[in-house]
């Protein structure tokens, strides 16, 4: 059917609800028509993501009754329903209504669905799935996009999002859900007489705090600096308030001051129309704060609670730095090693985890350390796979992941990324090094001297709709077929095209393969310990470039960092 047909059938068909068939009804808007009807939202490796509103491609009760059907009619062929699926969701608008439409279509297929009565972060549900024994997870959040997002992620019985094959296969499954009727759902209590609608909480927040607790290396630094060390937080409206509150005052924390206007849970996020850690516009309050009460440290968690963002203040200055979180999570991984080496505590083969898009520091760190570093694609299900599979083949023990995107994980309690565990160690690296009299910054300063000049970027081009897709493949058809041969004066000395698992020596023109899964991604290896690579985004309608070099000062990294984002920016508009 074409799009005009389609919307046709969702204004006038009762299976959909009076208020969805008046939304529709009223649109006047042809090229609205469009958007919302041109194609079904795609669920891709990870799930749903988009703009929240009814039609096919937006999130609506409609397309996650449909997304969960295939799931469901994937886990009845794998024979896991007994096991049951553990659902959460964020702050975000209809988040609650959402996980409330997943719960009662699996319960409707006759599967145990194990619902958080009310908001928590996402790295809980991955630690809830592996608690609960449960086959799969689904946590509704649009992580830290704009308000008018929400999303749909699904997670296996590893706790880690899931990937091959699982991903490919229930892809499949929900592509054959071509008929909304197909979709199964029920009363909530008919579900709850059957058994297969349960509330979850306390008992699994009790769990996961001591899990992340067990994460410290220093506790008595923390008890020793508590009352002289103070913390600024924003939850940004989002689900990382308690839990992070807790486990900072279950260590000993005793000066943390929550952003009164970004403390509640809150969809409509009254304060920054974009929740991103990420963006600077989303530390004002905070920072006006920081000043009020002299804080170390300024932390912000994004809605779901899996990223950190953060800024230290400059003594020196008596200005707060940012941090971008290459370098929060390598403070945090140098801090991990440094101390469980001294303390005899680092686990034999130990492995350091990072994406191929994450700075080049990491490898310098591992390298004093003796740790094993592994490299993995963009996502942090990429890490948690590596997890799963160190236990499973015996080969290493992970110690710690990170991903660039403000996004890691210590321990393996969880398997996704957890700005909780990263509140709570950066807290205490932080007081760690004011008790010998430093900051953050000072810390981060000396990692410089010591392991190099490392300095990464990331440039993203939005690009919405039918012909925005479509410009998105052009650029980087483009870029695989003519590929640069050098970049703001900097050799291509390979180039690694990861769609078809392969590694090209530009000046041996020697071809090996990369090692990882097939996905839609360049890397180019340039002279100087610099690189940059290209990518859509699997979750938004945005291609992505990123970059790093390494060089002799922080103001000759910031050169030749901008010098080479103008460079492959220039070379993608051609």
């Amino acid at each position: 059917m074409s799009y005009k047909e389609i919307y046709k059938q969702w204004c006038t068909d009762e299976y959909f609800d009076e208020k969805t068939r008046a939304e529709l009804s009223a649109l006047t808007d042809e090229k609205e028509i469009e958007d919302r009807f041109y194609r079904s939202l795609e669920f891709g490796t990870g799930g749903l993501r988009g703009i929240i509103g009814a039609g096919t491609n937006r999130m609506n009760i409609y397309t996650v009754r449909q997304a969960t059907q295939g799931l469901a009619n994937y886990i009845i062929a794998q024979g896991g329903q007994e096991k049951g699926v553990a659902i959460a969701y964020d702050s975000r608008l209809m988040s609650p209504e959402f996980s409330k439409e997943a719960a009662l279509c699996l319960a409707a297929n006759g599967i145990k669905a194990y619902r958080f009565e009310s908001l928590r972060p996402t790295p809980e549900l991955s630690f809830a799935v592996r608690e609960l024994h449960c086959i799969a997870g689904i946590v509704i959040t649009a992580s830290h996009n704009p308000r008018e997002y929400n999303g749909y992620k699904v997670y296996w019985e590893d706790g880690a999002q899931i990937t091959p094959p699982h991903d490919k296969n229930i892809l499949a499954e929900v592509a054959k859900v071509t008929d909304l009727h197909q979709c199964k759902t029920m009363k909530v209590s008919e579900a709850r007489e059957a058994k297969l609608y349960i509330n979850i909480g306390e008992k699994i927040d009790d769990a996961y705090m001591k899990e992340l607790k067990k994460q410290s290396i220093h506790p008595e630094v923390i008890r020793e600096m508590a009352k002289d060390f103070s913390i600024v937080y924003t939850p940004l409206n989002g689900s990382g308030n308690k839990p992070v509150r807790r486990v900072l005052k279950e260590l000993g924390f005793e000066k943390v001051y929550v952003v009164r206007e970004q403390e509640a849970p809150d969809g409509n996020f009254p304060t920054l129309p974009y929740p991103n850690p990420e963006d600077p516009n989303a530390y004002t309050l905070a920072l006006e704060l920081a000043k009020e009460v002299n804080a170390d440290i300024i932390l912000a968690t994004d809605p779901d609670a899996d990223r950190l963002g953060v800024y230290c203040k400059d003594t020196k200055t008596g200005e707060y730095v940012s941090f971008t979180g290459n370098m929060s999570g390598m403070l945090i991984a140098e801090y991990i090693l440094r101390e469980r080496t001294l303390e005899h505590t680092m686990p034999p083969h130990a492995a350091l985890v990072e994406t191929i898009v994450t700075t080049d520091m990491a490898k310098v760190i591992a390298k004093e350390y003796g740790v094993n570093l592994i490299e993995v694609l963009t996502g942090f299900k990429y890490i948690g796979e590596q997890i799963r599979l160190f236990e499973e083949n015996q080969s290493y023990h992970y110690v710690f992941g990170l991903e660039e995107s403000y996004g890691c994980l210590a321990g393996t309690y969880a398997r996704d990324k957890d700005a909780c565990v990263a509140v709570m160690l950066l807290c205490e690296v932080a007081a760690f090094y004011k008790s010998q009299g430093k900051t953050l910054w000072d810390a981060m300063l000396l990692m410089y001297e010591k392991y190099g000049y490392f300095k990464e970027g990331l440039h993203t081009i939005t690009l919405k709709g039918m012909d925005g897709a479509k410009q998105i493949s052009d650029m980087m058809e483009k870029a695989r077929k003519n590929p640069p041969v050098s970049l703001a004066g900097l050799r291509v000395e390979a180039l690694r095209d990861y769609t078809k698992d392969e590694r090209k020596d530009l000046k041996t023109k020697e071809v090996t393969p990369t090692g990882l899964p097939n996905s839609n991604v360049l890397y180019f290896e340039l002279e100087n310990n610099s690189w940059c690579c290209i990518r859509p985004s699997g979750t938004e309608p945005k291609i992505k470039f990123y970059f790093g070099v390494k060089g002799t000062s922080l103001e000759d990294s910031e050169e030749k960092l901008e010098a080479l984002k103008e460079a492959l920016i220039e070379f993608m508009g051609k």
